[in-house]
């Protein structure tokens, strides 16, 4: 995967988007920061985005929608460098699949089914969503 976070800061300075320009020197910053080797860069923009969605369930409690949009227009910029991830059906099934062939039954068995689907689709699912599906599916 190709990241061009330099080209579209630039861009973003030009075009005068004050939002894309913070979220872009961050995420610059903290890649930077970690002295990030080839390939873990992926990893550094998934942490960016979780912290932008634990802040926008934060600010959505405390009655903060300024903060909940400034967040998600955030979030909007930094998904845009992430591979798609699996659609909600296609998440369904994959779990399907692995109940199928690992005979599991019961909620005990969530624990062993998150660790297979990570395995099998790192970097393309949500583990928060998948869980909540694997509890719908296993119960």
């Amino acid at each position: 995967m190709q990241f061009g976070f330099e080209n579209d800061l630039k861009a973003a300075l030009k075009a005068g988007d004050k939002t894309k320009v913070a979220t872009l020197r961050l995420l610059i910053a903290a890649l930077k920061n970690e002295r990030i080797e080839k390939g873990r860069v992926e990893a550094v923009v998934r942490r960016a985005v979780k912290q932008r969605k634990d802040s926008i369930e934060q600010y959505a409690r405390g009655g903060r929608q300024d903060l909940v949009d400034a967040e998600k227009a955030e979030l909007a910029v930094l998904e845009g460098y992430l591979p798609k991830g699996l659609t909600d059906q296609d998440l369904e099934t994959a779990i399907r699949e692995i109940v199928a062939e690992k005979g599991l039954t019961s909620a005990r068995d969530v624990g062993l089914l998150m660790k297979e689907l990570m395995a099998r689709h790192r970097g393309k699912v949500d583990g928060k969503r998948a869980q909540e599906l694997a509890r719908q599916i296993l119960p």
